[in-house]
């Protein structure tokens, strides 16, 4: 996928106010500890991740939506009633219908001209969100584009406490369940447009490439059940098989962008935890020292956390003018989207 026309024009963040650490966790944990003769500390210690933050259980996906989207709106020089599309494109949705986008476009009082609907798609989502936008911008279907993302991972959280405390769990039996506990919350919007529009250095999206693998699609499964939400994820097997749809992947990213491994500035990843970082940049001869992580302090945010981390990045400076970015999404399914962004002096 090619782009000559496609800017990002803004792109916020928002994080909730609630901060649970890895060792808050465990200290709801530790009867089962305990009884399987666990280390304390050992989520952190495997991880990486020091703490995450939540909203409450009853918050909506469309709430954490409309917040990032609300910013996103006070910094764009657009008016809100010029938005031609809004996509919705998180892991987590109010219900099964409506769409979410249409509680988003209510709160954020959007034309009644803006096409709307959600992308669903893992933890690709946003990504996948921003190649069709960019492909409409592209094509001049339309100018401007909404793209907005909300996770709350507080009620999965809270219920996989619950069904760790059943007696029956083994050391073995509990290991589909811990990568639940590294899920966090936040939400991102980014505002995409014809460059047309804007004046001045643009941050670009230049080029994209994707790799899928469906072989692998029951690695990591995510429903609904009884009252509360549950995913069991084989972690080990999901790392490896990541890292191989990455690697091809890849390989079609360095022939659409023309990019070798050293181009990157800065290097965006889905933020998993350190193990699946470290993993990632070997596997594909990446400096290391070009990440921007985020996992630290967010957890696994789903679809939020390549985008939160580059709108985490620009805040901080550590992505400036000049610099070029590399999106690199994966999602359960399996499937990778990388993106490549060039921000113009």
């Amino acid at each position: 996928m090619q782009f000559q026309n496609v800017v990002i024009e803004s792109i916020e963040y928002v994080l909730p106010d609630m901060v649970i650490t890895s060792e808050d966790l465990e200290s709801e944990l530790v009867s089962v500890y305990d009884r399987l003769k666990l280390s304390k500390g050992r989520l952190e210690l495997m991880t990486g991740i020091k703490e995450r933050r939540f909203w409450d259980i009853d918050f909506k996906a469309s709430q954490a939506s409309f917040l990032a989207g609300e910013k996103v709106l006070k910094k764009s020089q657009f008016s809100r009633k010029t938005i031609d599309l809004l996509i919705h494109s998180a892991v987590c949705r109010d219900r099964i219908e409506p769409a979410t986008a249409s509680y988003v476009h209510n709160l954020l009082k959007l034309s009644d001209a803006v096409q709307i609907f959600d992308v669903s798609n893992a933890c690709l989502g946003f990504l996948n969100a921003m190649t069709i936008a960019g492909s409409m911008i592209e094509s001049r279907q339309i100018d401007r584009a909404l793209i907005c993302s909300g996770e709350n991972g507080y009620p999965l959280v809270k219920n996989t406490i619950k069904a760790l405390q059943k007696p029956e769990l083994t050391r073995k039996s509990i290991k589909p369940y811990f990568a639940n506990l590294t899920i966090g919350a936040g939400s991102v919007a980014a505002i995409l447009c014809h460059k047309d529009l804007i004046s001045g250095p643009s941050l670009l999206v230049k080029s994209a490439a994707v790799s899928t693998d469906t072989n692998f699609n029951e690695l990591c499964e995510g429903d609904s059940r009884g009252e509360g939400l549950d995913m069991q994820t084989d972690s080990e097997a999901l790392l490896e098989a990541g890292i191989g749809v990455a690697k091809k992947a890849w390989a079609s990213f360095i022939k659409e962008s023309g990019w070798t491994h050293k181009t990157a500035d800065r290097i965006f990843t889905h933020q998993v935890g350190k193990a699946h970082t470290r993993a990632l940049f070997s596997g594909l001869n990446l400096d290391l020292k070009k990440d921007h992580s985020t996992y630290e302090f967010l957890g696994n945010v789903g679809s939020v956390s390549c985008p939160i981390s580059l709108a985490h990045a620009i805040e901080v400076g550590a992505l400036k003018k000049g610099d070029r970015a590399a999106l690199l999404g994966i999602g359960s399914g399996l499937s990778s989207l990388m993106m490549a962004l060039e921000w113009e002096k």
